[in-house]
């Protein structure tokens, strides 16, 4: 063999080459198998239809954006790139995007509608009124025989028998219900024949569930002065009278949970709050009662007087801290003062004068300190403590 051989890497590094440069942006169609979330947040599934089956991956950063749960049976549309993944030698579509097939269309329309309806501010929280916590009269537009209803019937009559329900039938699905459950809610309004409205159905495609997103149902919901709780389909779904709704449940069971209070519960949250009340009043009368107790006539003024006593010698003691204080300080001041005095009179002229020496001085008052400033015949002064002497220096000895 001398043609020049591939290594199993070039060979596949080759393959990926021309299949991810050939197929960098593909669009797919096909049903969803072997789905498998992994640990990493990643999707792993397949793609197959009767003829074929390829190897998928949807990484987490993009699963945020979507609006479903992929499950295994769903007929998906995919946008993404083909990739190779070279140690197994496998190839697999990395997808970007992804919706349910002939679902982008409507989800592109309701989005559309979403954001029209949003500009005019029927979606603004300002506009949602708070739902009353005790309502008499709760009013039903849905299916008159469908299963949401009978749930709904079911829990108010479970929860809350005295509760009245006034079922405004209509149609959930079609072309014609969207015009129908729009004037039932009007209807409401117009002979206020409820304090609260739910508005529903059971779960569905997303086509079934189209009515709840019609403008005119939107509007009247936005418009209800009765407040509106919208129960549209299962948990995961939705519709844009969810939107304007006063409150989104996300079953008509639920709805029918939230707006009910039953009388058992009311019952029974006021007996524990008496059984509660109870006990801290009968707590804090023992407690009151222990603390006066010792507190009897007789006892009174020894207490009174343990009390005062402590303080009354602390008192004392610091009386007598402070006068001693004083005392000792006055003490020191007294000798400071006396040992100033006797520095001052040791320097004092008058001091050495006393012990027998006088100040000499000649006719100009000056000082005489050396014999060699006197002539023989200048008159001189001598002050001796006491008076003072006129002299005239008859003879000098330096």
């Amino acid at each position: 063999m001398t043609q020049k051989h591939l290594t199993v890497t070039e060979l596949t590094e080759q393959i990926r080459s021309c299949l991810e440069g050939a197929f960098s942006v593909i669009c797919v169609e096909g049903e969803i198998s072997n789905c498998r979330p992994a640990s990493s947040g990643h999707l792993y599934f397949s793609l197959k239809d009767a003829g074929a089956k390829i190897d998928a991956v949807m990484f987490k950063n993009r699963l945020k954006t979507l609006t479903f749960e992929p499950k295994d049976g769903m007929l998906l549309r995919v946008r993404g790139s083909l990739s190779v993944y070279a140690p197994r030698g496998t190839y697999s579509i990395v997808c970007e995007e992804m919706e349910i097939a002939g679902a982008g269309e409507i989800l592109a329309l309701l989005e559309k509608r979403k954001q029209k309806l949003k500009q005019e501010g029927l979606f603004d929280p300002d506009r949602k009124k708070t739902l009353p916590r005790f309502p008499s009269v709760v009013g039903v537009v849905s299916s008159p025989t469908g299963a949401a209803l009978r749930d709904i019937l079911n829990i108010l009559a479970r929860r809350a028998p005295n509760l009245k329900v006034i079922i405004l039938p209509s149609p959930v699905q079609g072309e014609e219900a969207s015009a129908i459950i729009a004037a039932r809610i009007r209807q409401a309004n117009q002979w206020k024949i409820a304090d609260v409205l739910i508005v529903g159905r059971g779960g569905g495609s997303l086509e079934d569930l189209l009515p709840f997103s019609g403008e005119d149902v939107v509007r009247a919901v936005a418009e209800s002065d009765i407040p509106v709780v919208s129960a549209v389909g299962h948990e995961i779904d939705w519709a844009l009278c969810d939107f304007a709704a006063d409150l989104r449940a996300p079953t008509p069971s639920a709805a029918a949970e939230l707006i009910s209070e039953t009388y058992l519960s009311v019952s029974g949250t006021i007996k524990n709050a008496a059984f509660d009340l109870k006990n801290v009043m009968r707590a804090r009368i023992e407690k009151a009662r222990l603390l006066l107790k010792p507190f009897d006539v007789k006892d009174l003024e020894y207490r009174i007087r343990s009390i005062l006593q402590p303080r009354l010698i602390r008192l004392d003691d610091a009386k007598e801290e402070l006068i001693n204080t004083m005392k000792d300080k006055c003490s020191s001041l007294r000798n400071r003062i006396e040992l100033t005095e006797a520095v001052l009179t040791a320097a004092s002229p008058l001091s050495a004068m006393e012990k027998g020496f006088s100040i000499v001085t000649d006719v100009k008052g000056r000082v005489v300190k050396n014999a060699a400033a006197v002539k023989t015949g200048d008159k001189l002064n001598i002050r001796p403590l006491k008076g003072s002497i006129d002299a005239i220096a008859e003879k000098t000895m330096i």
